[in-house]
């Protein structure tokens, strides 16, 4: 996995500076951007770390941006940092899915916490999503038929059911239902039913 970098998007050129040594002291890549839309711009599919976000700037806010990472699907965990926060707006903050609600001056040890969270939790999404992509790829490889198969049976349906809905015999399900096994690797019906639950096949 690639090396994780702290993304600071803060327009206080001080803060970015100070920001960006603490970090840097502790053997941490940073990158920095003045505001919103420099950082849109420079994003890039690879980005992999974090990022900390200031609440108030020009233009679009932190909780405008995390509003636009989230419509983008940009699943950096957000940290943000704010000199002027509130009760309501941390609350916003956090049920959008941040890591953390820091307030100015931030204490060093504080913040190494806070992103060392943000890169565990940057690894867990990055591997979601591997996971993610690897099913699809699975269910990629089922024909029409195998998904319907595979949909009534992980819904509890018997062959002998599954059979009469389709209008196939029974053991033509369970040839599909080898077929699906095989392909998507499942190691039982629970498995397949958790596979299926994850690429929203069933809810």
């Amino acid at each position: 996995m690639r090396e994780p970098v702290v993304f600071i998007v803060d327009d206080d050129a001080a803060v970015r500076d100070s920001l960006t040594l603490m970090i840097e002291q502790a053997g941490i890549r940073v990158q920095s951007f003045e505001n919103a839309q420099a950082f849109l711009s420079a994003y890039r599919s690879h980005f992999f770390g974090c990022i900390i976000i200031d609440v108030r700037m020009p233009g679009m806010d932190g909780l405008r941006l995390q509003e636009e990472l989230a419509w983008r699907k940009i699943v950096l965990p957000v940290i943000f940092l704010t000199g002027h926060g509130d009760i309501p707006m941390s609350v916003r903050a956090i049920k959008g899915g941040a890591v953390d609600f820091l307030t100015k001056p931030v204490v060093r040890e504080k913040l190494l916490v806070c992103v060392r969270a943000a890169f565990a939790e940057a690894k867990e999404r990055m591997s979601d999503i591997a996971r993610s992509r690897g099913i699809k790829s699975c269910l990629a490889k089922l024909t029409g038929r195998e998904r319907e198969v595979m949909i009534l049976v992980v819904q509890g349906y018997s062959n002998k059911e599954v059979a009469s809905r389709l209008g196939i015999s029974h053991r033509t399900v369970e040839v599909h239902k080898s077929k699906i096994m095989y392909k998507t690797g499942a190691i039982n019906l629970i498995d397949l039913a958790r596979i299926a639950r994850e690429s929203d096949l069933i809810e």
